[in-house]
């Protein structure tokens, strides 16, 4: 092999090297799990006009495939036991657990699956997916917030998303039309979602 063509190949190959380099990383999908330590699940309803009742599930569990870099959220489920709302009152929550509203009995999950997400910005989307509950699933779009995305700075010091959920249903959609019509009950329930995920 001649000089001149050792040397044409050598400048292919450097010049091949950092045109690789530059180029931008490939989009890189991850499995995100939700910290059930770090999982917060509330709801406002109207009770006569005079106040939202506030009311929590106090378990929660789900996990996500996410891709940081282009946004693309390709699947997501979260199940949440019905047995664990709390209204901080005893005989209210017994009520709520009956078939006059959850039936947690015959119906012991509440389930979400995400369907599609939509990026707004880099911290903001519209998430939509199925609502599974008393047996009846319909679609569901909530406004997601990323609060913040980092190593987290203690404890399992892994790379976590903090995220924000917001949404506001009719329960009477599910088939959970008590005391809507005589106005005892609202028939909007407001979901608050808080939740950090951890990727695996």
């Amino acid at each position: 092999m001649s000089i001149a063509l050792r040397s044409t190949l050598s400048v292919v190959t450097i010049t091949g090297g950092l045109l690789w380099g530059a180029l931008p990383a490939q989009a890189e999908p991850h499995t995100y799990r939700i910290d059930p330590e770090h999982f917060s699940i509330g709801f406002l309803i109207d009770h006569i006009g005079y106040q939202k009742q506030l009311g929590m599930f106090l378990e929660g569990e789900g996990e996500f495939v996410y891709d940081e870099q282009t946004q693309a959220l390709s699947s997501g489920r979260v199940e949440i036991p019905a047995a664990s709302l709390f209204t901080d009152h005893e005989k209210r929550d017994e009520h709520v657990l009956s078939d006059d509203f959850l039936n947690a009995q015959e119906y012991p999950s509440i389930v979400f699956e995400v369907t599609d997400f939509s990026a707004e910005s880099d911290t903001q989307g519209m998430l939509t997916g199925d609502l599974t509950m008393l047996g009846e699933t319909h679609p569901v779009s909530l406004d997601v917030t990323l609060n913040k995305a980092e190593k987290y700075p203690f404890g399992h010091k892994q790379y976590t998303l903090g995220l924000s959920a917001r949404t506001t249903l009719a329960r009477s959609e599910w088939g959970m039309d008590y005391g809507v019509d005589n106005g005892m009950v609202g028939d909007e329930v407001e979901l608050i979602f808080e939740l950090e995920a951890i990727r695996q």
